[in-house]
């Protein structure tokens, strides 16, 4: 039997009726992912996968949060809601309704990385395949927010697990409560959805994350772990379109099937590809201590050490 969706996006209401500063499910969920890749991070840290200290490891993931805020809200305007902007500006500033996008913020996340990584004379790719088994955590919990907040949701099903989500038939002019009540006679019953925020959870998130942080265990050879993330993540999202609603504003971008999501993911699946096979003839970075923190290329190994 399908789920009626009724939960409320908001977390906490702070201040009156008059007054209040309200804090949504979707923006906790980002301080969530935040601090669990900083405390796994620092974990990472511990075992020497990185040779800096704790106050530039603490500098790196600064710059990773702010890239992560700043690049997903600018990806989004700019792939899916430039149209949105331009007719009210001030939404531009309202990320605590969600419009994020997760390829504009691995921009951000790349571009605050090269910064970093110059400043510290590390090489790029180590400080990003540093950061990589820390990621789909936020992932899987930005998802858990889009499920919570009743957006992105996926086509029509008549699967036992399908979601009736009130925000999905907003042209019926009904409020949540008769929508309920309609749903508790029979008569949404072809309205169910697939939850695809759940299924990239499930993808995105906790299977994405098992397998990096599983492979990253070992010392792998630079660009390996970089790209396992690109190539995995552009698999899951490229599938998951296929049962996802596309966006209102955009629709299908070609044949009546590929939508941004997918175009957007193509990319990633080369360069995972590119970046594995550039890994072959890579050097293998080993575990070093905290208070060797040195460049890079000290722990940097031959391609095949003996």
């Amino acid at each position: 039997m399908a789920f009626f969706h009724d939960i409320n996006p908001v977390a906490v209401t702070l201040g009156t009726a008059e007054h209040h500063v309200s804090i949504h499910w979707y923006g906790l969920m980002y301080i969530l992912g935040g601090l669990a890749a900083y405390l796994l991070g620092k974990r990472r840290l511990a075992q020497g996968r990185l040779p800096i200290t704790l106050e530039r490891y603490g500098d790196l993931m600064f710059y990773a949060m702010l890239g992560v805020i700043l690049g997903g809200r600018i990806g989004y305007i700019l792939f899916y809601g430039m149209d949105q902007v331009l007719e009210n500006p001030h939404t531009i500033y309202r990320v605590w309704e969600g419009g994020m996008s997760f390829h504009g913020g691995l921009l951000g996340v790349l571009t605050a990385g090269f910064f970093w990584a110059r400043k510290q004379q590390l090489r790029f790719f180590d400080a990003i395949d540093f950061v990589a088994p820390l990621v789909p955590i936020g992932l899987g919990l930005g998802r858990l927010g889009n499920f919570i907040g009743a957006e992105l949701w996926g086509k029509h099903t008549d699967l036992p697990w399908g979601v009736v989500f009130p925000s999905s038939l907003s042209h019926l002019g009904k409020s949540t409560a008769e929508l309920k009540a309609m749903f508790a006679a029979g008569q949404l019953s072809g309205e169910a959805r697939h939850p695809s925020q759940l299924y990239e959870l499930a993808l995105e998130g906790v299977v994405l994350f098992v397998v990096l942080w599983i492979f990253s265990t070992k010392p792998r050879r630079r660009y390996a772990v970089s790209g396992l993330f690109a190539l995995l993540y552009g698999v899951f999202r490229f599938a998951v379109e296929f049962v996802r609603e596309p966006d209102a504003q955009l629709g299908y971008l070609l044949g009546g099937w590929v939508t941004m999501g997918q175009v957007l993911s193509l990319p990633l699946i080369l360069i995972g590809i590119v970046l594995l096979v550039k890994s072959r003839n890579a050097p293998v970075a080993y575990p070093v201590a905290a208070a060797d923190a040195t460049p890079v290329e000290a722990h940097a190994q031959p391609a095949n050490p003996r």
